[in-house]
């Protein structure tokens, strides 16, 4: 049953995610709902993989509320928009240190791609207003490839 349930898991997260990054490529935002899920369904995919109450599932909570701080960092400087850091907060009780500085190395490395891909945009129509980068694409893609391993060996 629990090897159902986390595929099942796996599933909507990976579904819950290509709808935010869609999300955000079409209006710039991603809704609250799409993040609370994401978080509220991480406890139960800890209990199918077996953590434990201690020091497992306080340890990745801690982990998730430090990441998130780090990330209200950058929303304070205008780097980031509010429903991305909301995200990435989300994903990190997902995600075990490991797996999430790899999400945010390619997260980080899309996102730079998708910048210059706006500023080209930008140049070619000659466009004067400040462009709006929809960082939840680079989020969703990299978490989508982070979470690839646990979806792999689901299928073994």
């Amino acid at each position: 049953m629990g090897d159902y349930l986390s595929f099942a898991l796996l599933g909507t997260i990976g579904l819950l995610l290509v709808s935010a990054g869609i999300e955000d490529a079409r209006t710039r935002e991603i809704a609250n709902w799409k993040n609370a899920a994401i978080a509220l369904l991480a406890p139960l995919w800890w209990w199918t993989n077996g953590y434990t109450l201690w020091p497992d599932m306080a340890f990745q909570f801690g982990f998730a509320l430090l990441v998130f701080a780090v990330f209200i960092g950058a929303f304070a400087l205008g780097q980031m928009g509010g429903g991305d850091v909301k995200l990435i907060g989300a994903l990190a009780l997902w995600l075990p240190p490991m797996p999430m500085l790899w999400m945010l190395v390619v997260m980080s490395l899309l996102g730079g791609v998708l910048t210059v891909i706006m500023l080209v945009e930008k140049w070619w129509r000659s466009q004067q207003r400040p462009i709006e980068i929809p960082y939840g694409v680079a989020i969703a893609i990299a978490a989508l490839l982070s979470l690839r391993e646990p979806i792999i060996n689901q299928l073994r």
